[in-house]
């Protein structure tokens, strides 16, 4: 029997950016929901929960805000059609507290709450059986007109969602610990 932590290193051992998915099979709505649910209640900085998640599943929409992420000349982002839910990530207005101390701290702490929300979709996907990846690279002026975003809230990721075409777990290509991993000091 495995334990609980054994279960979690295993789920983000595997947990990778799919850029290919099953064109035809749909995402159950139970799964999608708990993949939801997971991203709202991830933590934030002074609880300012400072995100939307529009969900993307109309085929004809989510092929328009997949084009929005291609790009013909760097040859990027096509798998995106493929995908059958696109989530968007719009960064919405953080409360007094979060923006004084961002203010105060230099840091934009909307910005690291958005990373651990997505990250919790995405980690969320992969104990679904689903594939995920994070995507940055989009025309967020084609975005905001096409989901009809607030022009004073901005679009910062489009993850997209679905069974991914190859399930294996790619080997990791990494910077060894002790590139990355310091103790007391740089």
């Amino acid at each position: 029997m495995t334990t609980f932590s054994e279960q979690f290193y295993k789920l983000i051992s595997t947990r990778q950016s799919d850029r290919g998915y099953i064109v035809d099979k749909t995402i159950e709505k139970e799964k999608l929901d708990r993949i939801l649910e997971s991203a709202r209640i991830a933590p934030s900085a002074c609880n300012a929960q400072p995100w939307k998640f529009i969900v993307v599943d109309d085929e004809g929409i989510k092929n328009k805000l997949a084009d929005t992420t291609s790009s013909r000349v760097l040859g990027m982002n096509h798998f995106t059609k493929q995908a059958p839910v696109h989530i968007v990530v719009v960064m919405e207005g953080a409360n007094l507290t979060s923006n004084f101390g961002s203010l105060v701290k230099r840091k934009h702490f909307p910005l690291i709450d958005i990373g651990i929300a997505a990250e919790h979709i995405c980690l969320a996907a992969t104990a679904e059986g689903l594939g995920s990846c994070m995507v940055g690279w989009f025309d967020e002026t084609a975005v905001k007109k096409l989901l009809n975003i607030p022009k004073s809230k901005r679009p910062m990721l489009i993850i997209t969602l679905g069974y991914p075409a190859k399930p294996e777990t790619r080997e990791k290509r990494r910077k060894g610990i002790e590139q990355v991993v310091s103790y007391n000091k740089y």
